[in-house]
């Protein structure tokens, strides 16, 4: 292991969401949305455009970023697992071990106590948009409001009251955009009077493919749930005896503020679906367009909240020697192929975010086009902070 000062090695905020497409960010040439806040690090750093998951679902995602090793080596290979083996090497640990003071912020979705973190809050398993419960160390707690904000805050929080002697490293995990998209208060009627455009194969016939393609089952068309997913909350007469029972969690843990709030957005244009009820391909329009402007709601609160720990970096001289990343578990499937979700072996999915700030070693505006995985993110934070590498360590350092 090479020694550095801790005046040398840099600080690492590692900025990270659930679901987060590619397609949906402005510096990877997104049509649907705007976020100023994650492209001012490919302005202002680098962003790879060929980076890819090495486990495209959370948790397994997760572990393979924490360890450098693929699914079937750190052991983690769903989200129903056994829970991660925290006595493996995890880059966390190694920067704790050397004088880092460390905190993890957030979605940890690994069935187990968090290692190699002087500070954690956690949600427990996917954690909820509004009034979230978080574990710690000493139990759990609620707070009212909205999880990005929330995790942000907590995040800022601890940035305020670290040791300012020691070099950090801060993982501030979103549960967003992760289904079932429920938008902070202040972004209800944004998007409420466009329409996004449409992928061009959201009515994929899947010609010349595998005909299991079009028996995936997490489809726009045949899966998504009125109630749960959609934000209607009256009922619908052509839901089906499933989709009834399946109620919004996320409504009903809203006071009665959110709740009115919520509805004074929603009810007004389920009426009026009701009131049309589409059917065939209108139909589906119709669930897209309400899923993605839910999506990219959520997506406006991680984009205002990465603003918010950039602004704090700049404020407190913490720019010059700090890493910035931002990335996300996965991709996901915005209506290409006429799906969404995760869970099948395309581009859309695979691909993840991947956008870094090191000034003085990552030249502002530049794109890297070569290929990294999830698994180089460990040995990457290792290198950056001079150490050697295990031998067990599967990715490579960028």
């Amino acid at each position: 292991m090479r020694d550095a000062s801790a005046a040398e090695r840099p600080n690492i905020v590692f900025l990270f969401t659930d679901d987060h497409a590619c397609q949906s960010i402005g510096a990877y040439g997104s049509a649907i949305n705007e976020t100023p806040n994650i492209d001012r690090l490919a302005k202002e750093g680098g962003i790879f455009v060929n980076s890819f998951c090495a486990n495209s679902i959370c948790g397994p995602s997760r572990a393979c970023v924490l360890t450098g090793k693929h699914s079937h080596k750190n052991g983690f290979l769903g989200n129903g697992s056994k829970p991660f083996d925290g006595s493996q090497f995890t880059f966390p640990q190694k920067l704790q071990a050397v004088g880092y003071q460390t905190a993890m912020i957030g979605k940890w979705h690994l069935r187990s106590n968090p290692t190699g973190f002087d500070h954690w809050e956690v949600l427990p398993g996917q954690g909820s948009y509004y009034n979230p419960v978080f574990r710690t160390q000493d139990g759990r707690t609620k707070y009212e409001g909205y999880c990005t904000t929330v995790t942000t805050d907590l995040a800022l929080d601890w940035l305020k009251q670290r040791d300012e002697s020691k070099p950090f490293l801060l993982m501030c995990q979103h549960k967003a955009p992760h289904r079932t998209w429920a938008p902070d208060l202040k972004h209800l009627h944004k998007y409420a009077d466009v329409d996004i455009p449409e992928p061009e194969t959201l009515f994929d016939a899947y010609k010349n493919r595998s005909p299991s393609l079009a028996g995936n089952a997490m489809s726009i068309d045949k899966h998504f749930y009125y109630h749960y997913d959609l934000k209607v909350h009256q009922p619908v007469p052509f839901a089906s005896a499933r989709e009834k029972r399946l109620k919004d969690g996320e409504y009903a843990r809203m006071t009665p503020a959110q709740k009115k709030a919520w509805d004074a957005a929603f009810l007004p244009r389920n009426n009026a679906f009701l009131k049309n009820s589409p059917t065939g391909k209108d139909l589906v329009r119709w669930k897209y367009q309400r899923y993605i402007k839910n999506y990219l709601r959520c997506i406006d609160s991680v984009d205002e909240n990465i603003g918010r720990v950039l602004d704090y970096l700049d404020k407190n001289d913490l720019v010059d020697n700090t890493i910035v990343i931002y990335s996300s578990d996965q991709g996901f499937y915005l209506g290409e192929h006429g799906w969404y979700d995760k869970r099948w072996m395309f581009e859309e999915s695979l691909k993840m975010p991947f956008l870094i700030r090191w000034p003085g070693h990552v030249k502002p505006g530049t794109k890297y086009k070569q290929l990294i995985q999830n698994i180089d993110y460990a040995p990457t934070f290792m290198k950056a902070a001079g150490l050697d590498v295990p031998e067990e360590v599967q990715g490579d350092s960028m």
